[in-house]
């Protein structure tokens, strides 16, 4: 008996047997594929197992697109993720299967069009035995590779679709399958669930690094901190965390807005003063506390309206400002600008403006703490101009009357002379001493004009080849208002500048005399004044003279050597 006769249809008739054969090779078929799609089914629950354990968002999209492949037996695949524009076109572009020599010769990832814009545009499954017969088939780039059967799949989160999973070339030859579609389709719904979950936790994540850096810039402006290092601490971590471009925090002073600091590709532009002016676009967020969002072209005007230029090698798609300080109006603002349109999420501006309000909190109760150690120092300053009142300048009166009378019992005309003299040094240092007390009792501001003016005065030596002489005589911090003084530097640093380029001097004195009017005089012992055509620079101190309601004038000093430069603005402009 051969082994055809021990088969179960050996006995059957010819035609019955052939009938049993097809039967029982149909059940085998049958069977195979319940096991494969069993371990399809398999495979799917550990790739949503796995995929569900990883909570970055990134690595969720790369294992994502990597399992579709292996359910579909799909030679190449990609995840594209939808960006937040109008158009809705992708903003990331994740692929498996090409080597990273081959993302490299194709160029530019896809942005969305023909084949891929279609599931886009109409958010349902698509199966394709061959993409150029599609009429929306575009054909694909150079050192592309070869791609004929396609699969793509939307993945939605909720109700919102989130971006679309796209196979390609199905090893087997044969194209993409209804249980294929159905084992993606299935995949890409538990891929949203486990996206979401992903997107949940970057978003505490980036709630707890917000804290964090509130908690840093408190910490740090009720410690020992200079208040510049504080700002810039504010702005840094500000930009750090909202992954912005750029950020920079402005502060109102007397009915102007000063730029404190800037972090990022921002630069101040040639600006002296800002004024806060009715309809500019800091208006509503310093007035009424509100945040303004610029994009497009206004990006371009509100940057230079607040006196600073982007310097970064893209263009800002966003700007940001924010008010610092909960009260009306508000003490400043912050702001940031990202030049990919994406960066700015929606759930980020709720926490930046929370991030300025502890900010701005933090800064006035730092302020609060230099008032109070400012008032410590004011009622030293008291104790010791009543102590030179009270004890010094009256023995040196003493001391004076004295010698006073002794000049007058002096018999010899020199002796006489010499006492004369001393009692005028007297008089000469009881001045300075009365001097002194009303400047100890004068309110010192903040910005110590005596300081930004010697720091001018020295930043002209190298020019000059020689250190400038700086007298000042008068209530300088307490009577220059704010306004004058960005004029009144800049002023001095274009006298001094002049000095050293056309005087040939070897000796400049500059001196600031405060009482009814602000006056500036800048003498030097050069050629005198020689008129070269170019007066640019004697133009812009007389403009700024004029602009305050005040005079500049430039004459030949009294010994004939060298210019006497005089500018003049009244203490109220």
């Amino acid at each position: 008996m051969d082994e055809a006769d021990l088969r179960p249809s050996a006995a059957l008739p010819p035609l019955a047997r052939a009938r049993l054969d097809e039967l029982l090779g149909e059940l085998l078929t049958r069977v195979e594929d319940v096991l494969d799609t069993q371990e399809r089914l398999r495979v799917l629950l550990d790739a949503v197992v796995g995929i569900a354990a990883d909570l970055d968002l990134d690595s969720v999209l790369e294992r994502i697109v990597r399992v579709s492949c292996q359910l579909a037996d799909a030679r190449y695949g990609a995840l594209g993720v939808l960006g937040s524009g109008s158009d809705r076109r992708l903003k990331q572009f994740i692929t498996h299967g090409l080597t990273a020599e081959q993302r490299a010769s194709i160029g530019d990832l896809p942005r969305g069009h023909g084949i891929l814009g279609v599931i886009i545009d109409s958010p349902e499954p698509l199966r394709l035995q061959r993409l150029a017969d599609h009429p929306q088939s575009y054909g694909f780039p150079p050192n592309h590779p070869p791609m004929n059967t396609f699969l793509g799949v939307p993945v939605r989160i909720r109700d919102q679709v989130f971006g679309n999973l796209y196979l390609t070339e199905k090893r087997s030859g044969t194209g993409f399958t209804v249980e294929d579609e159905e084992i993606v389709t299935a995949l890409a719904a538990a891929a949203g669930v486990v996206i979401e979950n992903a997107r949940l936790y970057e978003e505490s994540a980036r709630r707890q690094r917000w804290l964090e850096a509130a908690s840093e810039i408190t910490a740090a402006l009720l410690g020992q901190v200079e208040r510049e290092k504080a700002l810039e601490l504010v702005a840094d971590r500000a930009r750090e965390v909202a992954t912005a471009d750029a950020a920079a925090v402005l502060l109102r002073h007397d009915g102007h807005l000063a730029i404190e600091v800037l972090s990022g590709a921002l630069a101040r532009n040639p600006t002296d003063v800002l004024t806060l002016t009715s309809g500019s676009m800091a208006e509503p967020v310093l007035e009424d506390g509100r945040t303004v969002r610029l994009d497009g072209d206004a990006i371009e005007r509100g940057v230079a309206e607040l006196g600073m230029t982007t310097t970064g090698p893209k263009a800002p798609a966003h700007l940001l400002l924010l008010p610092l300080g909960a009260e009306r109006p508000a003490d400043g603002m912050l702001v940031m600008y990202w030049c990919d349109p994406d960066d700015l999420l929606q759930s980020n501006i709720g926490l930046l403006e929370t991030f300025a309000e502890q900010a701005a909190l933090a800064l006035q109760v730092a302020q609060a703490q230099e008032d109070r150690g400012r008032l410590a120092v004011f009622e030293d300053r008291d104790r010791i101009g009543r102590d030179l009142h009270d004890l010094v300048i009256q023995r040196l009166f003493a001391v004076g009357l004295t010698l006073d009378n002794a000049a007058r019992m002096a018999q010899r005309p020199e002796v006489a002379e010499r006492i004369t003299g001393a009692v005028d040094d007297i008089d000469a240092t009881i001045k300075e001493i009365r001097r002194s007390i009303f400047e100890l009792s004068s309110a010192t501001r903040s910005d110590d004009l005596r300081a930004d003016l010697a720091e001018a005065v020295a930043a002209a030596t190298p020019a000059l080849g020689f250190a400038a002489r700086l007298v000042t005589e008068g209530p300088v911090d307490s009577l220059v208002p704010a306004q004058v003084r960005p004029h009144l530097l800049a002023v001095v640093r274009e006298a001094l500048s002049n000095v050293g380029r056309h005087a040939q001097a070897s000796e400049v004195s500059v001196r600031l005399e405060v009482s009814d009017e602000v006056r500036l005089t800048v003498t030097d012992d050069g050629v005198g004044f020689v008129d070269t055509g170019r007066r640019s620079g004697l133009r812009n101190m007389a403009e700024r003279a004029e602009t305050l309601g005040g005079t500049f004038a430039l004459r030949q000093a009294e010994d004939g050597k060298g210019t006497v430069a005089v500018w003049r603005v009244p203490v109220s402009p």
